[in-house]
């Protein structure tokens, strides 16, 4: 009998050690599977995203002035240096100010109150949504071709309707003066972008509970304070989102810009991603457009980090 338990314990004992092993030998081949698997598209991120960043931060460090060029002297910072000390930057840097805050702003005070309409008890509330998304599914190619023509000094939409209505007696070149430009262009972008501003807010009106109207009516709480005390903290979370995500693109805005006006008229709608653009491929000095670009980089996180610092003492005053 003695014997017999101790077989019984020696197989009990290999019977967990062999069900070990042959549970790590599948954790290894789920391992090894899931690297193959994982491989190309990890080459492909290193090769679109993760190479073009590192030889972009080795390019502004020399100076390189051709695609094939084969002299290259290292000229550490200089290519910073002289970007901060050039008088065209910080006018681009200028407009891209203004375009960053006011395209932001106007789309989010249009999108809440688009948001409010969408957000309303409608029977055919889906069409008006379906509707309402059409301007930011357009591509911004084509929606700068068309406020183009709508801005047209001779045949344009604008001007049309304008001296139709008596407001202005003779057509107005709306792409032809630097600061009016930069204007329409603004509008441009305000009209695309609204729609996706829109979506964001909805999402988080959608999220407020119903009871908090309800015991806001029951205090009879007029709108103005359901929307500081109920609506506004509610939706805290989503303006973060919003305004990161619109100071992001509008600071790096470029493809607007280049449909509609490439960067004119004398420079006035030129902004710091179209300079970059100009001094890389245009001036040929691509150690500087590279240094360009890293300053655009350390501008959009400062200005993302005040955002995030402004609204989290926001929310916390809110609540």
């Amino acid at each position: 009998m003695s014997g017999v338990s101790v077989a019984g314990v020696e197989t009990e004992r290999r019977a967990p050690t062999t069900r070990g092993r042959r549970d790590r030998r599948r954790r290894d081949n789920q391992g090894r599977l899931a690297f193959w698997l994982l491989l190309p598209a990890a080459v492909a991120v290193f090769g679109v995203i993760v190479y073009p960043i590192l030889r972009t931060l080795l390019i502004s460090f020399f100076e390189v002035n051709s695609a094939l060029a084969t002299d290259t002297p290292f000229v550490g910072l200089q290519n910073y240096i002289d970007v901060l000390t050039a008088p065209g930057f910080w006018a681009a840097m200028g407009r891209t100010l203004y375009f960053t805050l006011v395209s932001t702003a106007l789309e989010l005070v249009l999108g809440l109150i688009v948001a409010g309409l969408l957000n309303a008890k409608l029977r055919a509330r889906w069409l008006f949504r379906a509707v309402v998304i059409i301007p930011w599914a357009i591509p911004t190619i084509v929606n700068a071709a068309m406020w183009k023509g709508i801005f047209n000094a001779q045949y344009g939409a604008l001007n049309a309707a304008l001296t139709q209505l008596g407001i202005i007696d003779q057509y107005q070149a709306w792409l032809g003066d630097p600061t009016l430009a930069l204007n329409m262009v603004i509008i441009a972008d305000v009209w695309k972008t609204t729609p996706l501003v829109a979506f964001f807010l909805l999402a988080g009106l959608t999220s407020i509970p119903n009871e908090l109207y309800e015991a806001a009516k029951v205090d009879r709480a007029s709108w103005p304070r359901i929307f500081r005390t109920i609506v506004l903290p509610m939706l805290v979370p989503s303006i973060s989102i919003v305004l990161v995500l619109r100071t992001v693109e509008a600071f790096k805005v470029f493809d607007i810009i280049y449909a509609m006006t490439r960067g004119g008229p004398v420079n006035g709608t030129q902004t710091v991603a179209y300079y970059a653009y100009t001094t890389a491929f245009s001036d040929q000095n691509f150690g500087v457009g590279a240094a360009l670009s890293y300053i655009i980089v350390l501008v959009i996180l400062v200005l993302t980090f005040v955002y995030l610092r402004m609204l989290r003492r926001s929310e916390m005053s809110l609540l």
